[in-house]
């Protein structure tokens, strides 16, 4: 019942709603106080208040508009109604929440800390298939037609932003921007992929039965092996796949020095693990039920 909740349109306009405030917290909390332009119609609004004292919620719902209608055209009506609600709630946050005592001006704490909630409010607005408006739904275009990730399309456009701010600001305070808009952009994927700490192990050995024995025995994780050819001895070896925890890559890279040293061993970042149950609980239940 979760599961199929999680899948709903309604799980994805929640997503929409609570990333969105998430963005526009980080904006009053951080950027503003900060007079940081990290990219983005909130960059713009920001400048635009430095010059004018415009009204930052008033700005970014007038710049937009016109985005929307773009949206729409470019990427399909059903995107447009949820852009259209994430485009609406921000700002609105941003309105509500415009008089609170915390606030954060140091522009390096900013930069960090406000790149990293805007980062989790964008990543879990993109779950929910919408957007906030601005130049985020130019950088979901982009992602359309380049095929790149959402953080590096969302890097490529709000750079043009922090140029701007650098004129207007300082060029000290433009640095500290883009700091905070590549924590954005790692943030972003990070919570699209919902990145886990694993390391994929990859290890050609002749002697696969004693690394079987090692993982399953003193890991007590899965693995698979598949049948290699070494393309300078052209003798038959066997490649064995694990993945285990981060916490648990130091002491399996320690048993294999220990016990199998002539193995080629690679460790790799592992982003997203699906299928049967990757967590030692969920393996444990499964050989359970296996017993019964």
């Amino acid at each position: 019942m979760i599961r199929t909740f999680k899948q709903s349109v309604t799980f994805e306009y929640i997503q929409i709603i609570v990333g969105a405030a998430l963005v526009g917290l980080a904006f009053n909390i951080f950027y503003l106080p900060a007079r940081l332009a990290a990219g983005g119609v909130s960059g713009m609004s920001t400048i635009l208040y430095e010059l004018f004292q415009f009204n930052p919620a008033y700005v970014q719902w007038l710049i937009n508009i016109p985005l929307l209608i773009i949206g729409v055209i470019f990427v399909g009506r059903e995107f447009g109604v949820k852009t259209f609600v994430g485009t609406l709630s921000v700002p609105l946050v941003i309105w509500l929440t415009g008089d609170m005592a915390l606030t954060v001006e140091n522009p390096l704490l900013s930069a960090i800390y406000g790149g990293a909630v805007l980062g989790v409010g964008l990543g879990i607005v993109y779950r929910g298939n919408g957007s906030t408006g601005g130049t985020t739904l130019i950088a979901q275009i982009l992602k359309k037609y380049t095929g790149l990730s959402s953080g590096f399309s969302q890097l490529v456009v709000d750079g043009f932003v922090v140029v701007t701010s650098a004129f207007v600001f300082d060029f000290e305070l433009a640095l500290y921007a883009l700091m905070s808009i590549y924590v954005t952009s790692k943030i972003i994927d990070f919570v699209q992929l919902q990145t886990s700490p694993t390391k994929l192990i990859l290890i050609i050995t002749d002697k696969d039965e004693k690394i079987q024995s090692i993982i399953k025995n003193e890991m007590n994780r899965g693995l698979t092996k598949v049948k290699t050819i070494g393309g300078y001895s052209n003798a038959e070896k066997t490649m064995v796949l694990c993945v285990v925890e981060q916490s648990e890559a130091v002491y399996f890279k320690k048993l294999l020095q220990e016990e199998e040293p002539e193995s080629f061993v690679i460790f790799l970042n592992a982003s997203e693990i699906l299928g049967r149950g990757f967590s030692r609980a969920q393996f444990d239940r499964d050989e359970l039920k296996k017993v019964d």
